[in-house]
């Protein structure tokens, strides 16, 4: 009972130092209601409430995206974050600042599986670089890799004849009849 009076003692003297600073300017039926809260205030840190707070640990947070998810994807530049609604080109590296992956993310906001990490247009254009930059093609076996060198090194070392450049003609069987008689 004894803390109970003073938890009004103290919300007394809370109202009159607040009330005391030449600053505060209120309306006499302010008073009461901020004598009120300060009295609850202070009773609730002396009392805390037994249930209230298991209940706060059980429930999940709800989490509230800063942007709808239709509008985070709008602008195909840019894809808006939900967890404070700045653009990103990619969001893999700002999800990872707050502790999070992109399942975890999906999750939290309700997106489906397939939402995207990255700009679409973010996206092409890196597409396109690593196209030019030769990624993405197979990798020639080296079992053939080989053999081309050995032909290639084969044709090199051919002795170079007068009619080199001219093609063999196969002899027909009149002409070769002709030579032997």
């Amino acid at each position: 009972m004894e803390e109970k009076s003073n938890a009004v003692e103290l919300a007394v003297e809370i109202t009159t130092a607040w009330l005391s600073n030449p600053n505060t300017r209120v309306a006499p039926e302010d008073v009461h209601t901020f004598l009120k809260n300060s009295h609850s205030a202070l009773v609730g840190m002396i009392d805390p409430p037994v249930e209230a707070a298991p209940a706060a640990e059980e429930a999940p947070a709800e989490y509230q995206g800063a942007v709808s998810a239709r509008k985070s994807l709008a602008d195909p530049d840019i894809i808006i974050s939900m967890i404070d609604g700045k653009p990103y080109k990619a969001l893999r590296r700002h999800l990872a600042t707050h502790g999070l992956t992109p399942d975890t993310y999906r999750e939290r906001y309700g997106l489906k599986a397939d939402y995207p990490m990255v700009a679409p247009n973010y996206s092409k254009r890196r597409a396109e670089v690593a196209k030019a930059l030769g990624l993405g093609r197979k990798r020639v076996a080296p079992t053939e890799v080989a053999a081309d060198e050995a032909t290639a090194s084969e044709a090199a070392a051919a002795p170079v004849s007068a009619s080199a450049g001219k093609p063999k003609a196969k002899r027909s069987a009149k002409a070769a009849a002709k030579a032997d008689a």
